[in-house]
């Protein structure tokens, strides 16, 4: 990272804060020693340990646990498989978490005890915590996908949903592929991690072989019966600026794979692809699994939407997509930023004997490229309904792109850059 993009990410943090302290008044002698356990260091684990040191004034100690060395963003990782991008350029250590105070140990969780408030960890290390922050991501569904169930397959039909070396495996193999052949992804049924983003794949790396291997073909293969976010500019896009490129086909939920010839299988028929992007059906990470934390549907992890605190485990609190989503509420890095925010303030609260706010709002905005230059967004506000039990989305609130432009590429990568630094910084 460059001098002036990490000045600038210090700047954008700084700014961030503005106006959004909370206060941390009337101290417990208990609240001052608290030790605060966060496990996952994304968008909803590395943003609520920053704000749990700076909302303290540094008075609660706080661990993060995080198993890979570098932040890798998703947001704009899609840019990467286009050429527009590199990875360099979406990763940071997490050396800011480290001056603000915060312990940041590289290994994996194993074990977890919530009676003894204790974690384990591969390396050996056993630590013990006065509250858990738990932001166990997304893993994938493989058991419903037979064929993708072996390493080795995976190393060949890849998703690429989490930013890094999979973003540039399927990058190579996007530029190894030959004009006039077919680059096919699949869509899972939602809730899914980021709505948007299959689309948006499509659309980059459209932009992509129109530019450079203009006899290609992309086919979307989505298990949904509709695209299932900014649907209208996505089909306006597609039908503007890819028209011979994109064919979009609903309905078509994958079955299996057959990894070797790069072959999804769908309920009455076979595509093969010369590259097959399969994007599985998803859940909660494995932690939520190994906390034995109470699931909604066997895949997500129900919360108290007022301290995002687990409904059957006190004291532990789960943030970003691993959580249930409340209605028309995406999971997104926005969202899981906004999250660890919640968390972080409402942690506090409870550490000084107080009740976390019973009306919290948390808003979302997610940028998509249609290309290199022009994007669209879609923005929301959600505020906790006490007679629900549920945020709901804020009627009039947030809002939705007229058009693709220019100027909101610009404005996407301003709030990458920011976002970045308020998670991080």
């Amino acid at each position: 990272m460059d001098d002036r993009r990490r000045s600038f990410i210090r700047r954008a943090g700084a700014a961030a804060l503005a106006g959004a302290l909370p206060t941390y008044a009337g101290r417990s002698s208990a609240a001052t020693r608290a030790h605060v356990l966060v496990v996952g260091g994304g968008f909803g684990g590395a943003t609520a340990a920053r704000y749990l040191r700076l909302w303290s004034e540094g008075l609660v100690e706080v661990t993060l646990v995080e198993a890979n060395r570098e932040f890798v963003s998703c947001p704009l990782s899609n840019l990467v498989l286009a050429g527009e991008r590199e990875l360099a350029d979406l990763s940071f250590a997490y050396d800011g978490l480290r001056r603000r105070g915060v312990r940041v140990v590289h290994d994996t969780v194993i074990s977890l005890d919530p009676a003894k408030r204790a974690v384990g960890l591969l390396g050996g290390e056993r630590i013990g915590y006065d509250r858990l922050l738990l932001a166990p991501g997304v893993d994938f569904a493989y058991e419903d996908l037979p064929g993708l169930q072996a390493a080795p397959a995976r190393e060949h039909v890849l998703h690429a949903w989490k930013a890094g070396p999979q973003t540039l495996s399927l990058r190579r193999q996007l530029a190894a592929m030959p004009d006039g052949g077919v680059f096919a992804i699949t869509v899972p049924l939602a809730p899914y991690r980021c709505p948007p983003g299959p689309y948006e794949r499509a659309s980059v790396v459209a932009a992509y072989l129109k530019a450079h291997k203009p006899r290609a073909k992309i086919l979307v293969l989505d298990a949904n019966a509709e695209i299932v976010s900014k649907k209208g500019l996505f089909g306006k896009a597609w039908a503007e600026l890819y028209p011979n490129l994109i064919e979009y086909r609903p309905n078509c939920e994958l079955r299996d794979v057959h990894a070797a010839t790069r072959t999804a299988i769908l309920d009455f028929e076979q595509v093969r692809a010369d590259v097959l992007n399969v994007i599985p059906n998803q859940r909660a990470g494995e932690l939520a699994r190994l906390a034995e934390l109470r699931l909604v549907n066997q895949r997500w992890v129900d919360v108290d939407w007022r301290s995002m605190e687990s409904t059957s485990h006190p004291g532990i609190h789960v943030v970003g997509d691993a959580t249930f989503a409340a209605p028309a509420m995406p999971k997104s890095g926005h969202l899981a930023n906004q999250q660890g925010k919640l968390a972080a303030a409402a942690i506090l609260e409870l550490l000084a004997g107080r009740s976390p706010s019973p009306t919290p709002v948390l808003t979302n905005t997610c940028y998509s490229f249609l290309d290199a230059r022009n994007a669209v967004h879609v923005a929301s506000v959600h505020r906790y309904d006490a007679g629900q039990k549920t945020m709901l989305p804020v009627a009039g609130a947030g809002g939705l792109s007229v058009a693709r432009n220019e100027f909101e590429a610009k404005i996407a990568a301003a709030w990458a850059l920011n976002i970045w630094a308020d998670t991080l910084a």
